[in-house]
């Protein structure tokens, strides 16, 4: 069977554009691998409706309400190449030796966080380390918070941070700051810490103390970073996308219709925006459905 569209990524975005497929009465196919980017954290917070929720169980909500519509197929697989086909729609080979092929193409994989190889950084990441204030910063108000200092970070995204109780930024061994910024911090009550970070304690996923390679230790209730992302899926390269520098690693490029340089070739969500939350990846995804949808019936 040719689908009208085949979506690559079953997460927020993904989801969303499907729906509005969907409505349409339009054959999808939504394949996704089962691994969202914000699948560490147990809540969910600042989504219209859904704040404290977990979010797999808003995937998987989401994922049920799609699936009463009849046209709606969804695979549990990875893609592992996608082309252009002979009758100018696409072709697509999943991990599981599956061929699917589709009119149109939207990529909704996300991206993956470059974490920082740190001991205890990862087993922490979504719990104790953090990275969006807005989604998780009010469970720690007025509590030790910590900052750890990365290249495209803006070094005043610890006056941010202070918003939420008091800050340690940790300069991780760089001394980049200018005079005006150092200013700033201070007098907004951030303690700067010039020292090199060794690891992180603290029982579990709990964070307790961020430990320098002088044998310090910061008392610490949550330490934001701010990773580096990449793509999640190659098949942005393999088609021939053309990709933007973002403030945090490589986006795809899209114009205001969310349709990439490959004509038929869609982007949405995480992979797609510079700056990344679930309430804008949905939204990314609803506006990617909408305007595949009338390339169908428009052309183009």
């Amino acid at each position: 069977m040719r689908h009208d569209a085949l979506i690559v990524g079953g997460s927020f975005a993904g989801l969303s554009a499907a729906m509005q497929l969907a409505r349409a009465r339009r054959n999808v196919c939504v394949v996704d691998a089962g691994a969202p980017r914000n699948r560490f954290a147990a809540q969910s917070h600042g989504f219209f409706g859904q704040d404290g929720v977990p979010p797999l169980k808003m995937i998987a909500d989401a994922r049920d309400k799609l699936l009463a519509y009849p046209t709606v197929r969804f695979v549990q697989a990875s893609v592992a190449a996608a082309s252009v086909d002979d009758a100018g729609g696409f072709a697509a080979t999943l991990d599981n030796g599956e061929q699917l092929s589709a009119h149109k193409l939207l990529l909704a994989f996300g991206v993956q966080d470059g974490l920082p190889d740190i001991p205890g950084v990862r087993e922490r990441w979504g719990t104790s380390v953090l990275h969006c204030p807005y989604c998780h910063g009010y469970e720690f108000g007025g509590r030790r918070l910590g900052l750890l200092f990365a290249g495209a970070l803006p070094p005043d995204h610890a006056l941010l941070i202070a918003e939420w109780g008091p800050v340690t930024f940790f300069l991780n061994g760089s001394d980049t700051l200018d005079a005006e910024v150092r200013a700033k911090l201070l007098a907004r009550g951030v303690t700067i810490e010039p020292g090199r970070v060794a690891g992180l304690e603290g029982p579990g996923t709990d964070l307790a103390a961020v430990r320098l390679d002088d044998g310090r230790r910061v008392p610490i209730d949550a330490l934001y970073v701010v990773p580096r992302t990449r793509p999640a899926s190659p098949l942005g390269e393999q088609l021939g996308c053309a990709f933007d520098e973002g403030p945090l690693g490589p986006v795809l490029r899209v114009d205001a219709m969310k349709m990439t340089t490959v004509p038929g070739v869609y982007a949405a969500g995480d992979a797609a925006m510079a700056f990344t939350n679930a309430t804008l990846a949905s939204a990314d995804g609803l506006t990617a459905g909408v305007s595949l949808h009338r390339s169908l019936v428009f052309g183009g």
